[in-house]
């Protein structure tokens, strides 16, 4: 599929609310639980792309259509989380990542994207040269990998003690 601003907008609106779904109301250790060392849990999760919406995606589509101005991204800091959701509930940090993807969806709503403008270059510090087109898609796999991510985590709570049946679920290879 090309890159079309509608269909990735159709999953960055619907990424908050699955989020909110599959999480809320979940004993702690769906929550809190990861797969060990450097690992993420749906709480670790959820903190990083709270910092991506207040760190990345706006602010880099900012750069990238500024006609003024350094072209150059600030480096993302993919671990922020950490130190940013100590503290927190699931249910503040889930309120906040939808509070705020709501503000980011109306800005990029407010830009009326077009062909040129997604054409439209600044320079990433580890890829080089990108395009606001290659952001947006970049927004929106973000979205699905981090659910995917989630899903994950939650069914290797449950790895040893599904026996058998583990030759038929590659999520838990």
């Amino acid at each position: 599929m090309d890159f079309n601003i509608n269909k990735s907008l159709e999953i960055l609106e619907k990424t908050p609310e699955v989020i909110e779904k599959l999480l809320s109301e979940l004993s702690p250790e769906w929550i809190v639980n990861n797969e060990g060392a450097d690992s993420w849990s749906p709480y670790d999760i959820v903190g990083h792309l709270i910092h991506g919406e207040k760190t990345d995606w706006v602010q880099r589509t900012k750069i990238i259509l500024s006609e003024t101005g350094s072209k150059n991204f600030v480096p993302f800091d993919r671990f922020a989380q950490f130190t940013e959701s100590q503290e927190k509930s699931l249910n503040d940090l889930v309120s906040e990542f939808k509070k705020i993807r709501s503000e980011n969806l109306a800005y990029i709503r407010s830009l009326e994207i077009n062909n040129d403008m997604l054409d439209k270059k600044a320079v990433h510090p580890s890829f080089g040269e990108v395009t606001l087109r290659q952001l947006l898609s970049a927004w929106t796999v973000h979205d699905l990998a981090h659910i995917a991510q989630i899903a994950g985590v939650m069914a290797k709570q449950y790895k040893a003690a599904v026996g058998p049946w583990i030759e038929y679920f590659r999520v838990l290879e």
